[in-house]
């Protein structure tokens, strides 16, 4: 079989890793980069011997595709990505999918029409843990969810402001309400508050730097979850479940599972590495791209629902922080 010709819209740190790991794939040749930062795209590019395009227009017009990773900042996201499944072809995008429902929705929609492959960056679907924890979790339904991201405002200059990024919950605690979902089910934020803290290292920002969202599951839990950006380092990024009996703690930056039983506590820690969901998501795309089994864990479709949950937690926040 030929490799699967993949293009990269975006020259960040995430495309970085999307590189690595696409390179230990045999099956699979990075022939494009389109991006504005010529610098970067040029050192993404040159390793993997490939070609730097300055616009995704231009790559998407003169390259040969079968697939194209879209990451990018929510608020560029939309007209690229829109342009590769009106050309109809199958698309990864990274998450958040905007900072709108519109945009996300319509390519949604273009996705169904055109039966394309397509993919969202929600690596932790792919952990081990993660798989242990579900299982736990459909003998012992989740009565009580607590969804935390502790940690500090990264450097990206568009991340401080909600119009770009979407703030917080949208762009960065987007993944655990993600698992949340995936664990427990469809769930409905029904309050939250928020509070932005002025802060001399990040003049102009507009985000919320604390939240915290009370939400329903369609199953009958309830949760809540905790965000901030206060802090110098990440403090606690992670999901805790109680059920009848049982409680589990699910440490996703640390791939750890923590589950207590009765009188008995069990930690799981299989081996596994930064690169690890990152590598099996990647590989479950491409997969799907060249007809194989479908083992993708988080279609556009279904990246969708999390997000119009996160912008939902996003509105009720602001509607609290102004009031």
């Amino acid at each position: 079989m030929a490799a699967t010709r993949v293009g990269i819209i975006g020259s960040g740190w995430i495309v970085g890793v999307h590189m690595r790991v696409l390179a230990g794939f045999d099956d699979v040749r990075v022939v494009g980069i389109a991006a504005r930062n010529e610098e970067a795209a040029r050192r993404l590019a040159e390793p993997a011997g490939a070609r730097h395009y300055p616009d995704y227009r231009s790559m998407l017009d003169a390259a040969e595709l079968d697939a194209v990773f879209v990451c990018l900042p929510p608020y560029a996201a939309f007209e690229p990505a829109m342009a590769v499944v009106d050309r109809g072809i199958p698309i990864f995008a990274e998450k958040p999918l905007g900072v709108d429902e519109a945009g996300p929705e319509r390519i949604a929609k273009a996705i169904a029409a055109g039966g394309l492959p397509s993919a969202v960056g929600y690596q932790w679907r792919h952990l081990e843990v993660v798989d242990r924890a579900r299982d736990l979790l459909a003998d012992h339904p989740a009565q009580l969810v607590m969804g935390s991201w502790l940690g500090d405002t990264p450097g990206a200059p568009w991340w401080i402001h909600r119009e770009q990024s979407g703030g917080q919950i949208v762009e960065q605690a987007t993944h655990i309400f993600d698992l949340a979902r995936l664990l427990v089910g469809e769930m409905e934020p029904v309050s939250a508050a928020g509070r932005r803290v002025p802060r001399a290292a990040f003049p102009g920002s507009d985000i919320l730097d604390v939240t915290e969202t009370s939400v329903r599951f369609a199953a009958g839990a309830v949760g809540t979850f905790a965000t901030t950006s206060l802090l110098a380092g990440p403090h606690r990024v992670g999901l805790d479940t109680v059920s009848d009996g049982m409680a589990i703690t699910l440490e996703v930056l640390d791939h750890r599972l923590v589950v207590r039983r009765g009188g008995e506590t069990m930690t799981l820690a299989p081996a596994s590495t930064f690169d690890t969901p990152y590598r099996l998501q990647n590989r479950a795309f491409i997969d799907a791209v060249q007809g194989k089994a479908n083992r993708i864990r988080s279609t556009y479709a279904d990246a969708l629902l999390t997000h119009h949950v996160t912008l939902a937690a996003t509105r009720l926040a602001e509607q609290s922080a102004s009031s």
